[in-house]
């Protein structure tokens, strides 16, 4: 029995124990689905983080760390934030699992399986830090949209993975190859599979350094299921939205990568300095890229 279909059955027999008839909709329930009354709501037991965290939203998760928790060289997975713009995937199998490399520029289409990504190139491990784009929004005056992070959104940990340089020179890519673009396993708020909650990217000269990761461990460990298991992307010092997590596919683009929180007014600040809360034209703003420098004494 597949382990959708188990939850399903199992939640079902659950609520039908609770309320003590038969669930005469049961059959036109979502699979995977588990009745509120029935999850945990816990967050903090949900992904193995410390009780002194901050929930920001459920809907997507996103979770923060306070300020003291951030003291360790190498984060922990218990102190380590948790930014989603969709839902984490629960059908998760690693031993199936595949990237694709594709795109307007790429030589070959190439597929490659979780194992042949381990077995055919080298591994490296990288202490990277890795900082949500809105980090420190709560400050702002005037108050901006989004989650309201405080210091938090910010971690550093121990990354073990291959070189996406590797896998994309694997591949092949032309001269035309101006950028890359991911899409991955995570599931929109809408639950419509032709939407994607997020799909961003970085431009060639990013993908190729020899930091950048496709990882499959954190700290010396699987990489946590709401942290990107089975394959995350890893792009240190850049936005936190660049190292894309459940990473199915990468697409070697011939033009900016126009995926969704690409567009538009998404990651992206005033190419110059301008007064708090003045009107900026679309034209006149950037996509942000490498992070300053913060620091907390």
């Amino acid at each position: 029995m597949k382990r959708r279909n188990f939850i399903k059955n199992t939640a079902l027999s659950s609520l039908v124990a609770a309320v003590g008839t038969d669930i005469v909709f049961g059959s036109l329930l979502p699979e995977g689905y588990e009745p509120l009354a029935l999850q945990d709501p816990d967050p903090f037991a949900l992904f193995s983080k410390d009780k002194e965290m901050v929930v920001l939203n459920d809907k997507p998760w996103n979770i923060e760390a306070r300020a003291h928790l951030l003291d360790d060289k190498i984060t922990p997975n218990k102190f380590m934030f948790i930014r989603n713009n969709g839902l984490i995937p629960e059908d998760i199998d690693a031993r199936n699992w595949t990237l694709i490399i594709d795109g307007e520029a790429v030589e070959e289409t190439k597929t490659y399986t979780l194992a042949e990504l381990k077995s055919k190139f080298k591994t490296y491990t990288y202490q990277l830090t890795l900082e949500c784009g809105g980090n420190g929004r709560s400050e702002f005056d005037p108050p901006a949209k989004g989650n309201q992070w405080t210091v938090g959104a910010v971690s550093c940990a121990e990354w073990t993975g291959v070189r996406l340089k590797d896998v994309l020179e694997d591949a092949g890519y032309t001269n035309k190859a101006v950028y890359i673009g991911y899409h991955a396993a995570d599931v929109h708020l809408s639950r419509d599979p032709e939407k994607e909650p997020i799909s961003r990217g970085a431009p060639m000269a990013k993908a190729l350094q020899d930091e950048t990761l496709l990882a499959f461990q954190m700290n010396g460990k699987d990489i946590p299921l709401a942290h990107g298991y089975p394959l995350r992307l890893v792009a240190g010092g850049w936005p936190a939205s660049v190292s894309g997590k459940w990473i199915q596919r990468i697409s070697i683009r011939d033009k900016v990568h126009d995926g969704t929180k690409m567009t538009g007014d998404a990651y992206r600040v005033p190419c110059n300095p301008v007064a708090p809360g003045e009107k900026v034209k679309e034209e006149d703003m950037c996509i942000i890229e490498s992070m300053p420098v913060k620091s907390l004494i």
